[in-house]
């Protein structure tokens, strides 16, 4: 995370900091649709604040130029990923240092609390139901994320899928588009040799696009619908914004001398 390049002796400054989205990028045109919806939820959450989006690839606008447009105003960005990966680790990080503007890197969406929710939802909508007991030892779910070289992404998925598992009762197994193992039909082919065969595909994408498509279609039964613009979503968003903005706080003497 970045501090604010400025010399202003204010924690925060007096006028919110904008918040600029920072989308991976598509070919798929649903994913710039489903991207500018969730800033419409966000600004209705949060009127008055100004929000940016910035691409890393593929679509325009790309980040820096998102950046270049704010020109040495005050900025967080906040990732639209759901771990941590080079991306989150370099791509963005020296797109803002880069940029005139002052900025802040806000932590990726993923893991949080409210992922599972947004999760949940997509599956009850493509038709998942509590199995009774009978059921629950037949089911379960895969979690299909776009992946990633990075060890630490595959942590952060991992703890969403065991979050997801706490949630539903079954277990849930991550699996991966690219990247890294298992895939999606690996994990489906594996659940089946432990006799799960009734597997819905939860869709840990932020939005629709290649990756998200092959995984709903190596689903067995049921495959949910990406993250997408759900309220939680935006929520979520915001919550990155806001606690990139908290002043940490100092560990109290007791802490300190632990």
């Amino acid at each position: 995370m970045t501090a604010y390049r400025t010399n202003r002796t204010s924690s925060r400054p007096a006028t919110p900091p904008a918040l600029v989205l920072v989308g991976h990028g598509s070919r798929d045109p649903r994913a710039l649709s489903t991207i500018r919806a969730l800033m419409e939820r966000i600004r209705a959450l949060r009127p008055g604040l100004p929000v940016h989006l910035g691409h890393i690839e593929l679509n325009e606008p790309l980040l820096p130029d998102a950046l270049a447009a704010l020109g040495t105003g005050d900025a967080v960005l906040v990732p639209l990923l759901l771990s941590r990966g080079y991306h989150v680790k370099q791509d963005i990080p020296e797109a803002a240092a880069a940029s005139p503007a002052r900025t802040r890197i806000a932590a990726p969406l993923g893991p949080h609390p409210l992922l599972v929710e947004t999760l949940h939802a997509r599956l009850v909508e493509a038709g998942w139901r509590t199995p009774d007991a009978a059921r629950r030892r037949e089911s379960a779910v895969v979690l299909a994320a776009a992946g990633s070289r990075d060890p630490d992404a595959a942590v952060d998925t991992r703890r969403t899928a065991a979050m997801l598992a706490e949630r539903l009762g079954v277990p849930v197994v991550p699996a991966y588009a690219s990247a890294a193992a298992p895939t999606v039909p690996q994990a489906v082919r594996a659940l089946a040799a432990r006799g799960r065969h009734r597997v819905a595909v939860a869709s840990y994408f932020t939005a629709p696009g290649r990756f998200s498509t092959e995984c709903a279609a190596a689903a067995p039964w049921l495959a949910a619908a990406p993250l997408g613009a759900h309220q939680a979503m935006a929520h979520l968003t915001l919550h990155r914004y806001d606690e990139t903005l908290t002043p940490l706080k100092k560990p109290s003497r007791k802490l300190a001398l632990l």
